[in-house]
């Protein structure tokens, strides 16, 4: 059997560890050839196409490191039209590939389940995001590093927040969903926490920032990139045309700062942490989980299991039909426990 493995999307700290267990896997097991395929699904989008062996050498030594040895993109979309799809066809015949592990979020996923629609690509998927916003998956590898990272960050601010009395805004990354800015701000001991799911009241927020102003006399704020005020949109970046993925947000916690100042005595000052959260070495547990995830997504080749997505379900590693993960997002429902504990121990949400 001739596998193609490829990172789809944006970089993640545990991506070598899924490549690693992958290939190990399935070499230890015999009959298998690897093939790493460049640069996500870009790698086969051009006429010649950029792949090569993986061997067991190639990965050794790389469970620990961040990134993916293999590159990737967020803007490669071999649906885009039928020349390109076409083209994706002929190159995966070219280089004999029975089938292809996708690592990769929702639209990586998407993607991959429209290839085997289109041209009859078997694929079987790993969950790769540190958003943790991917569809009947409770924990993906990635999300507990950024965790760490964007908390981190927060303490950092905390303290030179004390020291100036100061209003400090931190932005964490999560378009749709706030799981990152919900789990750090919680970490870190934020005052205030604003999430996608949750449209903030600026009037909530003013009233904690002067309480505070009076009592601690310093403030931090945690807040998703996709938090926005109520009766406002999202704050875009830029938009890439072309792209599977084409919004790009960030900057929102400059609005917010602009949007305070006025009404404050203090200083506001806004952070965003931006992509410090997806770089780095993985966490030791994201190196376990994407060891087991990868391990798993080989254990369902060798059975001959296409069209489904590796996934951890309550505590357990399964899958689930690829299809059912196409186009869906796991955002933090409004009952979540952590949002109960988030308001019990006195986190104003801007609600």
């Amino acid at each position: 059997m001739r596998v193609g493995v490829l990172t789809g999307g944006g970089d993640c700290p545990g991506l070598n560890a899924v490549i690693r267990a992958v290939t190990k896997s399935l070499i230890h097991h015999g009959q298998c050839e690897v093939i790493g395929i460049e640069d996500g699904f870009a790698g086969l989008m051009h006429e010649q196409p950029r792949v090569r062996p993986l061997t067991w050498r190639d990965v050794s030594g790389i469970l620990h490191t961040g990134g993916t040895l293999l590159g990737t993109s967020n803007s490669a979309n071999p649906l885009r039209d039928e020349a390109t799809t076409q083209l994706v066809a002929r190159n995966v015949a070219a280089q004999g590939l029975d089938v292809l592990v996708v690592i990769g979020g929702d639209g990586t996923m998407s993607l991959a389940h429209g290839l085997h629609q289109r041209i009859g690509l078997p694929c079987v998927g790993v969950p790769k995001t540190i958003d943790n916003d991917i569809a009947f998956c409770e924990r993906s590898f990635g999300f507990d590093t950024a965790v760490a990272t964007a908390t981190e960050g927060l303490r950092r601010m905390d303290s030179t927040a004390f020291s100036h009395h100061r209003v400090m805004i931190v932005e964490t990354m999560g378009r749709h969903a706030g799981w990152i800015a919900l789990e750090s701000g919680l970490a870190a001991g934020a005052d205030i926490i604003l999430l996608p799911e949750i449209d903030f009241r600026l009037e909530s927020v003013i009233e904690r920032c002067r309480q505070r102003e009076n009592d601690q006399r310093y403030t931090v704020i945690c807040m998703g990139e996709g938090a926005k005020e109520r009766g406002t949109d999202l704050t875009v970046r830029q938009v890439v045309q072309g792209s599977p993925d084409p919004v790009r947000l960030g900057g929102v916690a400059h609005v917010l700062r602009e949007r305070l100042q006025p009404h404050l005595e203090s200083e506001v000052r806004a952070t965003v942490l931006g992509h410090l959260q997806r770089g780095g070495d993985p966490t030791p547990f994201d190196r376990v989980l994407a060891t087991r995830f990868g391990h798993h997504a080989a254990q369902l080749l060798l059975q001959g299991i296409h069209g489904r997505m590796v996934t951890l379900q309550c505590g357990a590693i399964t899958s689930v039909p690829m299809s059912d993960v196409a186009h869906v997002q796991r955002t933090i429902p409004l009952d979540d426990a952590l949002l109960v504990t988030a308001r019990d121990i006195g986190v104003c949400l801007g609600e």
